[in-house]
Order: structure tokens, then sequence, then C-alpha cells
């Protein structure tokens, strides 16, 4: 390229966006090559001619009409997401009255449409986020209870507050003070283990399998760290769709199955305890296994011939 080249160029990209009202032309070539486009230069123009001053005419008209290119397209982008959330959103007129499905992207970027009845069973496992635990209520105090039961048939429910609960792995004796950030969902999450596959849940109650550490994890407060994981994991929280890739994968889970929430929490939780064997781990170390359960559950929900939580590799090892 030529010299005389370069050194417009280089004027034309000043930090400052300044322009260099004099210029060195001495022992500069002949400019022989167009800066913008198949701009060519006419040699029959009289002596009269500045042709640095058309060259930056043609540069400020090229820069405002790429200017207003980006403002335009911006502004058509602008539309498309506003008619899209229109047409589809579930809350508008016209998403009242036609199913039509929307559409999110994924982690990596590719489109996925969700139809009705995946938009339902997500608002209603985002309702169920939404509750915290109440030690006051009556049917929270209620599902308690049945927890207990399910965890010990045999033995009388104690009350409320009582050093008994820290059998079940809870770390006071108010199971009421540990569910924090886990909502009431947790607690569901655990009764639904014990309900639907009782063995693997008697199984980690009761810490019957391998050969486990001294300082033992508590299994019901290990459970709500679980919900809460899966929360974030899956995205649920946030204000629109789930964006992470794993957030987007279950919710095509979600459309085979409205218990797929609570079906991956006790994979999630049979995973967790064969970590926890398998690294001979102590309570000192259960966030370094609970992460490595979530990169295993985010590997395993990212295989292609996935359809259900039941197609899971870890699956297999609930007993039920």
């Amino acid at each position: 390229m030529a010299t005389r080249t370069l050194r417009r160029r280089l004027r034309h990209g000043d930090v400052d966006g300044g322009r260099n009202e004099h210029m060195d032309e001495s022992g500069l070539d002949a400019l022989n090559e167009p800066l913008l486009g198949n701009y060519s230069y006419d040699e029959d123009h009289s002596e009269g001619y500045d042709h640095r001053s058309h060259e930056d005419i043609w540069d400020d008209k090229k820069k405002e009409q790429l200017h207003w290119t980006y403002l335009f397209s911006n502004l058509i982008a602008q539309w498309a997401q506003w008619l899209v959330n229109i047409l589809l959103g579930s809350g508008s007129i016209i998403g009242r009255f036609l199913p039509l499905p929307s559409i999110i992207q994924n982690g990596q970027g590719n489109p996925i449409c969700l139809s009705p009845l995946q938009e339902e069973r997500l608002r209603y496992l985002r309702q169920r986020l939404e509750v915290p635990f109440d030690g006051s209520r009556v049917e929270h105090q209620d599902a308690l209870k049945q927890l207990w039961r399910m965890a010990y048939p045999n033995q009388e429910i104690p009350p409320l507050k009582s050093e008994l609960w820290k059998e079940m792995g809870w770390q006071g004796s108010d199971p009421s003070t540990d569910f924090r950030g886990g909502g009431f969902i947790s607690l569901e999450n655990l009764i639904f283990f014990a309900n639907n596959y009782p063995d693997s849940f008697q199984m980690l109650l009761k810490k019957q399998e391998g050969k486990r550490a001294e300082w033992e994890y508590p299994f019901a407060v290990a459970g709500i760290n679980i919900s809460f994981m899966l929360i974030q994991m899956l995205d649920l929280q946030s204000a629109g769709m789930p964006t992470s890739k794993a957030g987007a994968r279950f919710l095509e889970l979600l459309g085979e199955d409205e218990k797929a929430f609570d079906n991956l929490y006790c994979v999630a939780f049979r995973m967790l305890d064969a970590q926890w064997l398998a690294k001979r781990a102590s309570y000192m170390e259960f966030n370094e296994v609970l992460t490595s359960t979530r990169a295993q559950l985010e590997r395993e929900l990212a295989l292609e011939d996935t359809t259900s939580i039941k197609d899971l590799p870890a699956y297999n090892m609930l007993n039920q």
C-alpha cells in the first residue's frame, strides 16, 4: 500500500477523532488505492482541485451512512423484539386466546419453543419457589410431621422443637431455622423423595451404603442445599426464561414430566451421596462435593438422547 494511503488511514483513526490540518506530503507516493469502497480519482481535474478535501467529504458521508445504518438496524431489532413479546407473551391478549409457543434461547443461542403445557408447568414451579417455609403455618407443620412419619414410621412424632429432629439431620432442635433460602419447596422435595423412592431415601438417611466418614453430612440440611443448588443451576429465579444451557434443557424435560424438578432432586441427592463416598469426603468438604454434583448433572442434562429425567444415567442409581 502506498505510504500516503497509510498516513491517511492513521489520520482518520486518531483516538480523539480530530483531523490534522497539516500533512507533510514531501516524498509521498501518488494516491493509487481507494480508502473506502470502489472510489476512483479522476486525474483530469483542474490544478486548483483539492483532492484531499474531496476525500474527506467522501469519508464524512460514508461515516454518516454507516452511522444511520447502525441506528436503523438497532431500531428494527427493537421493533422485532417488541412484536415477539406481544404475539408470544402468555400475558398478552393474543397469547391468552391463541396457543402460541414462547421462543427462548438456550445456552448456545439456539431457539427453543415452549408449548402452553411447558409454560404452565414452569409457572406452577415458580409459584412453588416463591413460598417460604413458615413454621407458624399449620400446613407447614403438618408437612414436617409427614416427613418424620416417612423417615421413622415406627417412632412417635416429636414436638416441633425437640432434640430428636437432629437424628434426621437438622442442625438444631427447631427444623424451621434451617430452611433459610431453601423455601417450602425443599421440604416438599424431601417428602417426594421419601414417598417415591423410599429405599434410596432410607439408605441415604441412615447412611447404610459404603464406608462413611466419622463426621458425616447432615441428611435434612443437605437436602435443602440440593434444592437451592438446582434452583440456581436451572436459572429458575430469573425474571424471564432460563438462559443457562441446563435451564433450557430442563424446560424440554418439563414437557414430558410435570414432576421433573422433584425427580431431578432425587437423582441429585443420590448422586451427591455416591460422590461423597467416592471422594471419601467429610463434613468440611460438603460444598466441594455439592459443586462436583452440579457439574455432573449439567453434563448428563446435556446428553442429546435424554428426553426425560429417567433417561439420565444417574437415575439408575435410584432404588424404586
